[in-house]
C-alpha cells in the first residue's frame, strides 16, 4: 500500500511551496510511519483560485444527470478501494478494522445518496397574488472549504464533499494534521473516477493558519466544520468579516437515559459502546448514563460487566472494539480529568489504566459518584470515559440533561410510548435516539443545538445548505 506523501490541488500531486512535512504516528505502536505535505498560505491560495477557476469553467453548470454520473463513478471507485482506505485509516489513527471498514463502507454509500438525491431536488414553483409566474431556483455557492476532524476523517469528509459537489459547488477540504491520509486517497480517487480538475482540493497542514485563511478568503463562500466548539466560534467570527455561509458540528455531551420501564438489559449490554465505541474520541459519545433509581443498582452492575468484557488491542484485528487514542496529548488531556475525579472522591467502577506499556491505549473509564458541577461531568473528555448518576423524577432530569451547554445527540430507553414523545420532545439535542444508541443516518439530518453547533449534515438538508435559494418573478 503506498500512502500519499504530498498536496492534492489541481487534479495531481504537488509538493508544500514551503517544503514543510508532517509526521504521523501510529498510535498504536507510538512509531512514526509516514510523512506528508504541509501546505502553507501560497498553496491554499493556489488551491482556492483553481477551486474558483473549476467552479467557473463549468462545474456549477454541468448538467444534474452529468453529476449524477461523476458521483456515482466516485462511489464505485471508493468500494473498489474500500479495503485499502480501511488499512489506511487503521493505521493513521489506531481505529479496530472492523470499524474502519464500515467507515469506507459509508463514505461510498454517502456518494451514493447524493448521486441519486439529484434527481429530486430542486426548486418550486409559487403562485402570487399579483398574478405571472413565480419560481425558485436552488443555486451553487461557489467555493466550499470543508475543515474535517481526526476521529472520523474519511466519513466526515465524505458527507461534506459529496453533497457539496452534488449542488455544483467545488471544495478545498482541510483535513486534520493529524490524519489526512484517507482525505487525500478521496481527492485522488475521486478524479481518477471523473471528477474533473480543481473541483476538489485536498490540503493537509496546519489548522490554526490554514481554517484562518479559508475563513477569510474572498473566493470562499462558505465554512463546513466539524471539531470543538472554540475553534468553530473563531471560525464563525471570522467568517463574519465579509458574511460567508458557516455550518458547524461541535461538541457534545450527549446523555443515556435509561428508565425503569425499559428494557433496561439490553440497554445495560448495549450501551458501553455508545460512549466507548472510536475510545470514547465522539462528540456523540453518551458520556452522561442517567439511570432511574429503581433499577439503577441492577443496571450498573450488568453495565460494569459488559465495559469489563469490551476488547482493547491491537487495532489490525478483527476482533477489537477498541483502539488507542489518537495521540499521547489526547490521552494525557483524559487521564487529567480522571486524577481530578479521584482527587474529589469519586469512584471508579472500571477501568482507568493503561492497560498495555506501548500505544496511546487507555482503557475504559466508569466513574461514580459524580455530581452536576464537576468538570468530568460538565465538560467534553473526548475520552472511554462515563460518568453515571441515578434520577428520580422527570422535571429534574429534564432540567440536568438540558442544563449542559450542548445538544447534540442522545438515547433514550423506555417502553411507555407517552413518556418517549413527551421526553422526546423536550430534550435539547438535534439528534435523539429512542431504544437505540445509533445517531447517524445517510437519509437524516445530522447536526445540534446550542454550542454543539448550527446547520446540518446529511439528508437532503445538507444538499440545501450548501446552495442559495432564488426567487425569480415573470411578470405576465
Amino acid at each position: 500500500m503506498t500512502l500519499p506523501s504530498e498536496l492534492f490541488v489541481d487534479g495531481r500531486w504537488r509538493p508544500s511551496s514551503a517544503g514543510d512535512r508532517l509526521t504521523l504516528i501510529n498510535p498504536a505502536t507510538e512509531e512514526p510511519f509516514a510523512e506528508v505535505a504541509a501546505a502553507h498560505l501560497k498553496d491554499l491560495h493556489a488551491a482556492v483560485e483553481s477551486a474558483h477557476r473549476a467552479w467557473e469553467s463549468g462545474w456549477r453548470d454541468l448538467t444534474p444527470g452529468k453529476r449524477t454520473e461523476i458521483l456515482f463513478s466516485v462511489a464505485r471507485a471508493l468500494r473498489a478501494q474500500a479495503e485499502e482506505i480501511a488499512q489506511m485509516e487503521s493505521q493513521n489513527i489506531g481505529k479496530p478494522i472492523s470499524d474502519a471498514r464500515d467507515e469506507a463502507g459509508l463514505g461510498a454509500r454517502v456518494f451514493e445518496y447524493y448521486a441519486g438525491a439529484l434527481a429530486t431536488f430542486g426548486g418550486q414553483t409559487l403562485p402570487v397574488a399579483r398574478g405571472g409566474f413565480d419560481y425558485t431556483l436552488r443555486v451553487p455557492m461557489g467555493v466550499i472549504a470543508a475543515i474535517v476532524p481526526w476521529n472520523f476523517p474519511f466519513p466526515i469528509a465524505c458527507w461534506k464533499v459529496a453533497p457539496a459537489l452534488a449542488a455544483g459547488n467545488c471544495v478545498v477540504l482541510k483535513p486534520a494534521s493529524l490524519s489526512p491520509l484517507t482525505a487525500l486517497r478521496l481527492g485522488e480517487i475521486a478524479h481518477g473516477a471523473g471528477l474533473p480538475p480543481g473541483v476538489l482540493q485536498v490540503l493537509p497542514g496546519a489548522g490554526a493558519t490554514l481554517g484562518e485563511a479559508l475563513a477569510t478568503h474572498p473566493l470562499i463562500r462558505k465554512i463546513s466544520f466539524t471539531g470543538s466548539t472554540a475553534v468553530g466560534a473563531r471560525l464563525m467570527a471570522l467568517a463574519a468579516g465579509d458574511l460567508k455561509r458557516v455550518s458547524l458540528e461541535l461538541g457534545g455531551k450527549s446523555p443515556n437515559i435509561v428508565c425503569a420501564d425499559a428494557d433496561w438489559e439490553r440497554a445495560a449490554d448495549s450501551s458501553p459502546m455508545s460512549v466507548f465505541a472510536n475510545t470514547g474520541q465522539d462528540c456523540c459519545a453518551r458520556s452522561r448514563l442517567f439511570v432511574e433509581r429503581p433499577i439503577y443498582e441492577r443496571f450498573l452492575e450488568r453495565f460494569v460487566d459488559a465495559t469489563r468484557k469490551l476488547v482493547v488491542g491491537d487495532p489490525r484485528q478483527s476482533t477489537t472494539q477498541l483502539g488507542p487514542m489518537v495521540s499521547a496529548g489526547q490521552r494525557e488531556s483524559v487521564e487529567a480529568y480522571l486524577r481530578e475525579a479521584r482527587q474529589s472522591g469519586r469512584s471508579v467502577a472500571a477501568g482507568g489504566g493503561r492497560p498495555q506499556p506501548k500505544g496511546y491505549y487507555l482503557e475504559p473509564t466508569v466513574l461514580l459518584g459524580v455530581e452536576p458541577a464537576d468538570r468530568c461531568w460538565r465538560e467534553e473528555i473526548f475520552g472511554p470515559v462515563v460518568c453515571v448518576r441515578p434520577f428520580d423524577d422527570e422535571a429534574a432530569l429534564l432540567a440536568e440533561v438540558n442544563a449542559s451547554p450542548y445538544g447534540l445527540s442522545g438515547s433514550l430507553w423506555t417502553n411507555d410510548l407517552r413518556r418517549a414523545l413527551r421526553l422526546a420532545r423536550r430534550i435539547e439535542s438535534g439528534v435523539l435516539s429512542v431504544n437505540s444508541h445509533s445517531s447517524v443516518h445517510v437519509e437524516a439530518p445530522f447536526g445540534g443545538f446550542k454550542q454543539s453547533g448550527l446547520g446540518r449534515d446529511l439528508g437532503l438538508t445538507a444538499l440545501e445548505g450548501y446552495t442559495e435559494l432564488k426567487n425569480i418573478y415573470v411578470a405576465e
